[in-house]
Order: C-alpha cells, then structure tokens, then sequence
C-alpha cells in the first residue's frame, strides 16, 4: 500500500479515516509547534485536531443505524464515533503517573478495567513495551464488539513497532520472529469475533519499517549556527522555540523545521541541504508536491536518508541535558524519541535500578525514572516516515473480500472508500 508523507502513525492513521493528505487533514506529524503558544506539543488526543470527514461520519450519513467503535486508534477523544478508548495516565499534583485509559461513553472505563484490570500503559510504550498492552486491547476490542455489535470496528495493536525499532526489519531474528507469533494470535482472536457477527476484516498498517544506522542530529546543527536558542534552568538547558530564529520538531525520518525569523529563512535551508544524512528539503513549492503545505507544518521539512532518522536532541554538553531526556517521557520531549524503547546499557544492574527508584517513588520520594540513555542514538535499528524506496517494505493491506481490492498497489487515501464498500457494498 502506498503510504503518505510522514509515514508515522498519527498523520497515517488520520489519512486512513479521512481519505485527506496531511495538507487537508492537518495532521503533518505526530506533533508539531504551536506557534500561537510558542510551545511543541505531540500526541494530542481531541479528535477535533483532525480535518475532514471521518468514516464513521459517512457510515452514519447512509444508514441511521450504522455505529462505530474505535479502539486505540490516535486522536480518539471527544470523536463522534459511538464508542472509544484511549491511552490518558492519570498526573495527580504529587508528580505522580498513574496508567489508565479514557472512554466514551464514561462508564465504559470502569467497565473494561473490571473486566481486564488497569490498562498496562508501561507496557505500552518504553524499554518495558511488549505484547502484554495489545493483549489488553484485542480483550477489550473483542468485548466491545460482542455486547455492542458495531458496524464498523477499528482496532490498534502496537507491538510490532517495538523490537522492529530496537532490532531493525530483520525477520529472521528470534524475537521478531516471537513477535510476528503473539500478535499473530491476537489478530486471529479478534478475526474469530468479527467472524462471529457475520463481518469482514481488514487488517491494514500504517506504515513499514526499514533498517536505519544512526541519527542526524538537527537540532544540534542549528544551534551550532545560533539559530536555536536555550534557556537555562538549575543548570539544565531547556529548548526556547519562541525565541529561536529557527529549530525543528523531530519526528522519526521527518523533521519540520520552523524559522520564526524569516530574515534566516535562506541560511536555514542552505544548513539543512549540507547536513550529512539529509536527503530531501522542502520548501513551500516541495511541500506541496508532497501533500504538506499545512499552516502546522514548519517552514522548511527534512527528510532524511533511508537509514538514517533525526533526533530531537538541541544541547552540545550531556552535563547540561534536561532531566527528562533520560526518561520516557513523550509529551515533554519537544520531538520523538526512539531511545526510550531501551535502558540505558551503561546501567550495570537495570532491574535493580528501576526497582529502587519506582520503590522510592511509592515511598513518596521525588525519584526520576532517569534509566534511559540521553546520548546512545545507534541503539536504534529500525525508522519509517520517508517513503520506502521498495514499495514491498511499505504498509500491506490485507482483506477477507478480496473482490473489493484493486489491482496492484493500494493507496493509503483510498482506504476509507475501501473500508465503506466492505460495508455498504459496491
């Protein structure tokens, strides 16, 4: 199937329910700075963030009767799908993160965590991510669809994303050879409940992961040349978007890169296209033949090479890093962070290590969970977000009507048509 540009789950994942690019939807990355609060933000969740009309939108526009559960998939909050769940840790004012999940309508929460227990949201992303969290959502999915029987169900299960990070596309290795088993069985656990009701299935990725070496490190670029500008706090530096003449967000093999100072707007550019790992700059013209000139998107977009992808990181000392950078902490980040999916391998002991520091957290101590590495980017094997250059490494859609695929390659703006045929019919 062919994907769209980045190919990174929330802007894949919106295209998927829109039939738009990101040019439409408004999705351009799974974060991107707000300009209005001089402040980067990713994983939103208001589904109000998302442009265009969604499946569920159309399903219910030809037959009254039609409903929707959507599970998992990105921006489902405040939707207008009949039922959904989502990852929402609780933060109580002690400094405290609390996994739970969020649900529409309310009282399905309580529901599902009687049924399944506490959503495993450790399980869900960071260095203890693995099967344990899909499990608890094929369970919850498969719920849903039997004592509320909707039209139209739409399911997420991360664990591939995982160890194809941490390992890199290599099917051979064991693990990822575990990997494809588990999640193997989950989807034949949800297939079997679909089948029940009489419905078909389609089993649809977002995009493929290919093998990367190391990070480019744009943001470091950028303040070599003082255009990103820090602020320092107890000695910590912290990233200054506002006053910056120019700095990017960095998300996977695609980094929007914002120039607030359009004086700068030349040099920025003439920095990007000298990078060593970059492959492509686009500027307004180039943003709009790859379907991202958005008023989110930043004023210039890097795409790296194919084995390369870019990091976040802005500070030049590893004494002066902010304290988040060595934990898994995904909405204080100002960019994505693939690093958190591993312990840092200098931690000689890491199973004591975390174990005394979350012990001291329930003793009520201020502890940072600070086992991550904040400088190792070659632990990373695995990245998406460019296209791939073999169409074969890319997303696959797979379906149980194979009357209603066409013939040869997919397209990620097409599935929604696709999903409301399985539906309706031709």
């Amino acid at each position: 199937m062919k994907a769209v540009t980045p190919a990174v789950t929330c802007t894949a994942q919106s295209s998927l329910v829109t039939g738009l690019p990101p040019t439409d939807h408004g999705i351009v990355s799974n974060g991107w700075y707000f300009r209005d609060l001089s402040e980067v933000w990713l994983w939103r969740q208001s589904n109000r963030l998302v442009a265009g009309e969604k499946i569920w939108d159309v399903g219910k526009k030809r037959d009254n009767d039609f409903t929707c559960a959507k599970m998992f998939w990105w921006y489902n909050m405040y939707s207008s799908a009949d039922w959904s769940a989502t990852p929402r840790p609780m933060y109580p004012a002690d400094g405290r993160k609390i996994p739970d999940h969020y649900t529409y309508p309310a009282d399905l929460h309580d529901e599902l965590d009687a049924k399944f227990g506490q959503f495993p949201l450790f399980k869900f992303w960071g260095p203890g991510a693995d099967i344990t969290s899909s499990k608890w959502i094929a369970d919850a999915t498969c719920h849903v669809i039997e004592t509320r029987k909707p039209t139209l169900t739409l399911t997420y299960l991360p664990h591939l994303d995982y160890n194809l990070q941490r390992l890199g596309p290599d099917l051979q290795h064991k693990d990822i050879q575990r990997d494809l088993r588990q999640v193997d069985e989950l989807c034949g656990q949800l297939i079997r409940t679909a089948e029940a009701q009489g419905q078909h299935v389609i089993v649809v990725s977002e995009y493929g992961i290919t093998p990367v070496t190391d990070a480019v490190h744009i943001n470091r670029s950028l303040r070599q040349a003082g255009l990103l500008r820090v602020r320092v706090e107890k000695n910590m530096e912290q990233l200054d978007a506002g006053a910056s003449d120019a700095f990017s967000v960095a998300d996977h093999q695609l980094a929007h890169v914002y120039v607030n100072n359009p004086d700068k707007l030349d040099e920025t550019r003439r920095l990007l296209e000298g990078l060593e790992g970059v492959e492509h700059v686009l500027d307004e013209n180039g943003k709009k033949q790859w379907g991202l000139d958005h008023e989110r998107a930043g004023e210039l977009v890097a795409i790296s090479k194919a084995d390369r992808w870019f990091s976040y990181y802005y500070w030049l000392d590893d004494n002066k890093a902010p304290d988040y950078a060595r934990t898994v902490d995904i909405h204080r980040k100002p960019g994505y962070d693939p690093v958190e999916l591993f312990v840092d391998p200098n931690i000689k002991l890491p199973m004591l290590a975390i174990g005394s520091r979350v012990i001291r957290k329930k003793l009520g101590f201020r502890t940072l969970l600070d086992v991550i590495s904040h400088n190792d980017t070659r632990l990373v094997k695995g990245s998406h977000g460019r296209p791939t250059d073999d169409p074969q490494h890319g997303p696959v859609l797979i379906s149980s009507a194979a009357e209603y695929l066409p013939d040869g390659e997919a397209d990620t703006l097409k599935f929604k048509e696709l999903v409301l045929t399985h539906v309706f019919g031709d």
